[in-house]
């Protein structure tokens, strides 16, 4: 027969062990947590060190943006220096020549800081649509039609193409307008002479799609996820050597789906690209004097066509 001290020392065996065994469970729960935690926050410190080093490629862009076409402007106006110290038959027409460089990049600088402006809104809350009602198709192809001298310049076949000749629909003008000169103007900028350019509005089941579709270098598979990514920069054109900031498409992505819609893109590396934005048809009641319509449409084409080539 046991006595009471063993009981009590059985017992307070259990409870010891019981103690242990709950301490030791706290402790691999505490463990595995702090190790969640390490995970997740080594996940966040990779996510901000990726944004950190494409913010800083995005500002070493920006610096070469800026400084080139201020290099440009500044050796052109050293070189009309010189030429008013002559007064030959051949100074006007220089200075003249070099005013256009002068001028072309100036809307350089204009089409960097007016991305720079929207980014800002956009990241800010700021950014808002003016929605008026307009025919979206004679509004693309007016726009198109006002590319030709460029397409021209390039040696590029321009095509619009509609199977409906009249859709009115709520948009922000100069949202849409840029838009369409954004992916036109990479369309351009990728596309080789003799290639051809077709843009394209189509009216199908309530929404209304505006394509662009190229015959250029098109667009690695792997580099699709990030073709609307902001600061991603794309590739160095094998046309004319420039590359993207990182701004223009994923302003593209911005104001359409600020207008309810999504842009989405296919592409055959060799064969070109077609880019489509999808915009849900609606109207918006307003009043005649309500009616804005879009900036002087030239200025806005040489703002941006600035980095690709000057119209003939």
């Amino acid at each position: 027969m046991k006595n009471f001290n063993e009981d009590d020392e059985i017992n307070e065996n259990k409870l010891k062990n019981l103690i242990m065994m709950n301490y030791t469970l706290s402790l691999e729960r505490e463990i595995e947590k702090l190790k969640n935690d390490a995970e997740k926050n080594s996940e966040k410190l990779n996510e901000s060190q990726e944004l950190n080093k494409k913010i800083l490629q995005f500002i070493y862009g920006l610096f070469h943006e800026l400084k080139t076409p201020l290099n440009v402007i500044f050796s052109a106006v050293q070189v009309m220096s010189l030429c008013t110290e002559y007064e030959n038959g051949g100074t006007l027409e220089k200075q003249s020549q070099y005013l256009k460089i002068i001028k072309q990049n100036c809307y350089r600088l204009m089409r960097l800081i007016n991305n720079l402006q929207d980014l800002s809104k956009l990241d800010s809350g700021f950014a808002k649509l003016e929605l008026h009602n307009r025919n979206i198709v004679s509004f693309v192809e007016d726009i198109t039609l006002s590319l030709i001298p460029y397409a021209k310049g390039k040696g590029i076949n321009l095509i619009f193409d509609t199977n409906v000749e009249e859709k009115i629909m709520a948009l922000d003008y100069n949202k849409i307008e840029r838009i369409i000169l954004n992916l036109l103007s990479n369309a351009i900028k990728f596309t080789p002479e003799k290639g051809t350019i077709c843009i394209g509005v189509e009216d199908e089941d309530d929404n209304v799609y505006i394509s662009v579709k190229d015959t250029g270098v098109g667009i690695p598979k792997d580099k699709f996820k990030f073709v609307f990514e902001k600061f991603k920069q794309c590739d160095k054109s094998p046309i004319n050597g420039k590359i993207g900031n990182g701004i223009g498409l994923y302003l593209v992505k911005c104001f359409t789906e600020m207008h309810g819609g999504k842009v989405s893109v296919k592409s055959i590396l060799g064969q070109g690209s077609t880019f489509t934005v999808k915009l849900p048809v609606k109207v918006v009641e307003e009043k005649l004097n309500d009616i804005i319509y879009s900036d002087d449409v030239d200025e806005q084409l040489n703002i941006e066509f600035s980095d690709i080539c000057p119209k003939n």
